[in-house]
């Protein structure tokens, strides 16, 4: 049986989340709630300016949240995830798992 091409779980990857650098950002900030960007380009090996490209799209799709502060005498950033980007990276572990499924049953893409 033919599956319909918009059944196959890959085209439930969001294409905002599921690039490899943004996808790991939102699983370190899943996993810390709050993460600072030091700490967050250093996990992830990024340059500054690569991360604040990537937090930039996150941003505007509403998946995380940005905020600018101090500690101390020095300027920080945190960011966290919003309730969008929590289910965006649960949904997007679910089509993967979905994907995976596919490939090591080697069946049909339906449910």
């Amino acid at each position: 049986m033919t599956e319909e091409p918009d059944r196959h779980p890959v085209n439930g990857l969001d294409d905002v989340v599921h690039q490899r650098v943004r996808l790991g950002i939102l699983t370190v900030a899943h996993e810390a709630r709050r993460v600072e960007f030091g700490f967050l380009r250093t996990a992830l090996g990024l340059t500054a300016g690569n991360l604040s490209q990537h937090l930039a799209v996150l941003e505007k799709a509403g998946l995380v949240e940005i905020e600018k502060g101090y500690e101390g005498r020095r300027a920080r950033t945190w960011l966290s995830l919003t309730p969008a980007g929590d289910r965006a990276l649960r949904d997007e572990v679910t089509q993967l798992k979905r994907l995976i499924q596919l490939i090591e049953q080697g069946g049909s893409a339906t449910p």
